[in-house]
């Protein structure tokens, strides 16, 4: 690769026209020249050496640049600060806040690459996930106390991606005291939250929203798939006469114990197991449901896995067909990028085909608009939700 001059990056016509076309990324395969270090800020510049934009350089990472602005301006602390008011202002704006927890900062979809923060009631949780965002942590620790004063500022930047840009995999607070737990409350429900300890940054917060969708359909007997913490089912619990909750995690099962008693919710009951093996024991049984959630983890990591994780969805969505009575709701989920959302629905509907049901798509739903997405930027468009009826 040819050197440019200092902080400069130019790029392939592959390379600028992808950023033209809206997407914030450039692969080190189309970088045509660059000399800088990685973590930098770089100029980067078309085939033809017109301004193309400014972007976060990584030395490491298959990902090399993250674009900033499109506009030659100066990025500084103030650049960012405007940023991240930003997307603060939109959340205010936009949504019916009915909870004290929230993304703040969706990197890609608020034009702040690789920047993650979330709001659990005072305490900010943040993750840095490319060289570039890393060296500006302490900036945006500073303004984020004085923009918002949190009583706690913690990095939980002990995701793999980091890995990718051979960053350090640590967790640990960066200003203030924070709690062990935090109790924080989502559409009138209660969970706990492990800043330091939880999935995530300390909870799955992009089903919110689809949680109490669902509250206007679900009714009867009740299930559900994968549980993790009770978000779905508490919300359930709400609408339903009985639920049955299963994940095969201890913990996950200990802490929405914690989370129903929190609530004084007594119409649902836990379960430890495989969710696969026990839908099979349960269709063995000839239960039935009027009720069921399909909230997997990612079966796809990646485009190598796609396949096999199709199969995967395509098996529980049938055990699920077979479970639901006449006129039942499904709702099914994946947070699996690589499952498109024109794959997940051929795949929903050829297993309500072998399990000889029609089905009504009631609603097709993504993640919470707290976690906008980018047009352009498909990565940003991850998690898709179907809410479904099986007529007969």
């Amino acid at each position: 690769m040819k050197r440019a001059e200092r902080n400069q990056a130019e790029v392939t016509r592959k390379g600028a026209n992808r950023i033209r076309d809206g997407h914030l990324w450039i692969f080190k395969s189309d970088m045509r020249a660059v000399n800088s270090d990685g973590g930098a800020i770089v100029t980067v510049l078309d085939e033809r050496r017109k301004f193309l934009g400014k972007a976060f350089y990584s030395d490491k990472s298959e990902i090399a640049l993250r674009f900033i602005t499109r506009d030659d301006v100066r990025i500084d602390k103030e650049f960012w600060r405007t940023r991240i008011a930003q997307a603060a202002r939109r959340r205010t704006t936009n949504n019916e806040q009915r909870t004290n927890a929230q993304r703040l900062i969706f990197s890609e979809g608020d034009l702040i690459s690789s920047l993650i923060v979330d709001v659990y009631a005072d305490v900010f949780v943040m993750q840095t996930l490319s060289q570039g965002t890393e060296k500006l942590k302490q900036t945006f620790v500073e303004i984020l106390i004085e923009e918002f004063a949190p009583r706690a500022i913690v990095e939980r930047n002990d995701v793999r991606v980091r890995q990718k840009e051979e960053l350090e995999l640590t967790t640990g607070i960066l200003y203030g005291e924070a709690p062990e737990e935090i109790v924080i409350e989502q559409d009138g429900i209660k969970f706990y939250v492990s800043p330091l300890g939880g999935q995530k940054t300390g909870a799955f917060l992009d089903q919110r929203e689809n949680r109490l969708a669902l509250r206007k359909y679900a009714f009867g007997k009740a299930l559900d798939c994968f549980t993790f913490n009770g978000g779905f089912a508490l919300n359930l619990a709400q609408t339903c006469d009985e639920v049955t909750a299963i994940d095969v995690s201890e913990d996950a099962i200990e802490l929405a114990k914690r989370n129903a008693a929190l609530n004084r919710i007594e119409n649902l009951k836990f379960e430890k197991a495989d969710v696969f093996d026990r839908l099979k024991d349960l269709e063995t049984a000839g239960e039935k449901f009027d009720t069921i959630v399909l909230d997997p983890p990612a079966f796809a990591k990646n485009r190598q896995t796609i396949e096999s994780a199709l199969r995967g969805y395509k098996e529980i969505n049938l055990k699920a067909f077979r479970l639901l009575n006449p006129n039942g709701i499904l709702a099914t989920c994946t947070c699996s990028f690589h499952a498109t959302e024109d794959l997940f629905l051929e795949t929903v509907l050829a297993a309500a085909s072998d399990a000889r049901r029609r089905v009504q798509l009631i609603e097709k739903r993504a993640q919470s608009s707290d976690h906008p997405i980018l047009l352009g930027v498909p990565e940003t468009h991850y998690l898709k939700c179907l809410i479904l009826r099986a007529l007969d």
